[in-house]
């Protein structure tokens, strides 16, 4: 289920491969007898098992769900759980659940119920409070801030309350064949709810009850006040209470029974855990979709195989028939490229939701006290057009076209155009020197020496000192993917007589907390670095001002440029606290778009990709945008005759 979780994630890169091996495969063909070749007086031979080797890049370091698992750690859960809830291609799947609760369907309901002082609400902020005197609530039927109240303590008042039921499918059995019933779940965000439990509290401080109601019915409510776009999503993935509940929640971290082989109802059961070497599991004999013939194969093997170029020397050999994304294999692209082409690999990729950005230093950290000119950095951003000028300065499309081998997109929003909520009619920038340089010159950054190899200079511009050359540092990280991308920007934007610094950084020095991190402490120029949601969530929050990292919030928040808007807060705030059957839903995420891209706080760069790789003749590998893992549906995988009927 949904956390709502954002991350800032940063990859470092290996070199690219050379050279690899050709080879077969350790997965064992099936024998399938024909009449050419089978003896007519011999019972037909039997099929030997069949094995499929999965190579990660690391080795997970627990597969306990709740103790934030490593993308190692998610392929693996792959194969143990199934569900409950896929989320591919930007939208939303029940797996284990006989369907996904709907307003439209009567099991889901928005009522309207009466609280009073000391009730857990939601207040207008979306932050959990209790009720009193003073505490601004949005009452039932209200959206927005305009209608919000502050409650005056003297009587009742009615506020929205969200209610969902969820049916999980019946005769589910856990790989031990006990029964899983409603009461796992409810176990699950008891769990989720202790304080020993690591992760997320966000949706458990915004639920008031999350119970039972039969062996195969959960009953979510939200507190009131919580208008929650995703309330369809909201159940709790099931976990083995006649095995877990033995344990206090503290010790569910690192025990055996809970992270190295916990029990599920997914495909795959695993068998032995080889340190430092694999993971086997084998077929799950008690999943729930075995009656279809799935899993394909007997036996699942997890080998840990950090090296990108030994990954691949090993999927030529056949040592490994899928790659996972994990091994970062960004760098070796090109030559996967060449490798499918000669009949060798299948190449698998995907545009992910996580954005490459650019980000502005709009308002460093410095200006909170004020700005003085001459003492503090220029104030060069500001003025949202030289952001716009700056934008068309950038040669996206290069990046994209060179760094991605055009399997990538340029965005033009901050939500992918394959997103339901996505608006194709904002303002776009395309890379435009010529007018981008006729923008500077009106805005009074000006080529006093007509020489583009040197910077332009300030006359005029409001707030900067005059002859203040407009040259900037551009900070990111060393990865090689980020040097190829800062060499193309940095050279583009010198063709608008913009001077580019660029300073590369070890992670931590850019992502440290502030104020004395450069990014969290909103202490640069430009920088690069990429932003992104789990699944399908949308993310307009990123650039509210309520984001952005100072003293008064202990540095907290991901609106790193300083960018504040107040019809943006408001548009974001609207589209947070509607539901997507109501019209005000899209309209206010349309807003937001709109506004973003005439403001540019951030510059998207370009989605970062997924990389996978898989041997010639296999099927049903498909890397999706949104999936937690790339092995969302391992139990269709499969290779040889069966992938060529």
């Amino acid at each position: 289920m949904s956390k709502r979780h954002i991350a800032i994630d940063f990859i470092v890169l290996a070199a690219l491969l050379l050279a690899g091996c050709n080879g077969g495969s350790t997965g064992t063909p099936a024998n399938i007898l024909t009449p050419d070749n089978a003896a007519p007086t011999e019972a037909p031979t039997s099929l030997p098992p069949r094995q499929l080797t999965v190579c990660l890049g690391q080795e997970p370091a627990s597969l306990y769900p709740y103790g934030a698992p490593s993308s190692a750690a998610r392929s693996v859960l792959a194969a143990i759980y199934d569900g409950p809830i896929d989320n591919t291609s930007y939208g939303y799947q029940p797996i284990i659940l006989t369907k996904l609760p709907s307003l439209n369907d009567g099991d889901a309901q928005l009522a309207q119920v009466s609280v009073y002082v000391g009730a857990e609400v939601v207040g207008a902020d979306g932050e959990p409070v209790t009720l009193a005197p003073g505490v601004r609530v949005r009452p039932a039927g209200c959206r927005e801030d305009e209608c919000a109240v502050t409650y005056d303590g003297k009587a009742e008042i009615l506020m929205d309350q969200m209610i969902a039921t969820f049916a999980l499918k019946s005769g589910l059995e856990w790989s031990d064949g006990e029964p899983l019933t409603a009461a796992d779940s409810v176990y699950s965000y008891n769990l989720a709810a202790n304080p020993q439990t690591p992760g997320s509290k966000y949706l458990v401080d915004r639920t008031k009850a999350y119970e039972a109601t039969g062996d195969l019915t959960v009953q979510w409510w939200g507190k009131p006040g919580f208008i929650d776009p995703a309330y369809f999503t909201n159940f709790w993935t099931p976990y083995p209470e006649h095995l877990w509940g033995e344990l206090p929640a503290d010790q569910l971290t690192d025990a055996d029974v809970s992270a190295r082989t916990p029990v599920g109802y997914g495909p795959y059961v695993i068998q032995e855990w080889t340190a430092g070497e694999q993971i086997t599991l084998t077929k799950n004999p008690n999943y729930f979709r075995a009656a279809e013939g799935l899993p394909k194969f007997d036996t699942l093997i997890f080998r840990f195989t950090p090296d990108p170029e030994t990954a691949v020397s090993d999927l030529l050999s056949g040592a490994c028939d899928v790659l996972d994304p994990g091994i970062r294999l960004e760098g070796q692209v090109g030559l996967l490229q060449s490798l499918e082409a000669q009949g060798q690999v299948n190449l698998e990729t995907a545009a992910t939701p996580i954005m490459e950005q650019l980000a502005f230093g709009v308002k460093p950290a410095s200006y909170d006290a004020g700005y003085t000119a001459g003492v503090d950095r220029p104030d060069f951003f500001s003025d949202k057009r030289l952001r716009q000028a700056v934008a068309k300065c950038l040669d996206r499309q290069k990046v994209v076209d060179t760094v991605l081998y055009g399997l990538s997109s340029v965005p033009t929003s901050y939500l992918p155009g394959e997103h339901p909520l996505y608006s194709p009619g904002v303002t776009t920038y395309a890379f435009d020197p010529a007018s981008a340089n006729q923008l500077l010159e009106s805005l009074g950054w000006r080529d006093a020496d007509n020489d583009p190899a040197t910077p332009r200079q300030a006359w005029g511009v409001t707030g900067v000192l005059g002859g203040t050359p407009l040259e900037l540092t551009y900070v990111t990280t060393g990865a090689a993917q980020r040097q190829q991308v800062a060499q193309i920007l940095s050279e583009s934007l010198g063709q608008c007589g913009i001077k580019v610094n660029v300073l590369y950084l070890d992670p931590a020095g850019l992502f440290d907390p502030g104020p004395a991190g450069v990014l969290f402490g909103r202490n640069f120029d430009l920088a690069e670095f990429a932003i992104g949601t789990v699944g399908v969530e949308t993310s307009c929050e990123w650039f509210t001002s309520a984001e952005v990292p100072s003293a008064a919030n202990h540095w907290v928040g991901v609106n790193v440029s300083g960018y504040g808007s107040v019809a943006f807060d408001a548009a974001c705030q609207a589209a947070r606290q509607s539901l997507p059957d109501e019209a005000a839903y899209a309209a206010a995420y349309r807003d937001t778009q709109s506004i973003f891209a005439d403001d540019l706080p951030v510059v998207p760069l370009y989605w970062r990709l997924k990389v996978a790789a898989s041997r010639p003749d296999f099927c049903n590998f498909r890397l999706d945008p949104t999936a937690s893992s790339a092995l969302w549906n391992i139990e269709a995988f499969d290779f040889g005759a069966a992938c060529n009927p």
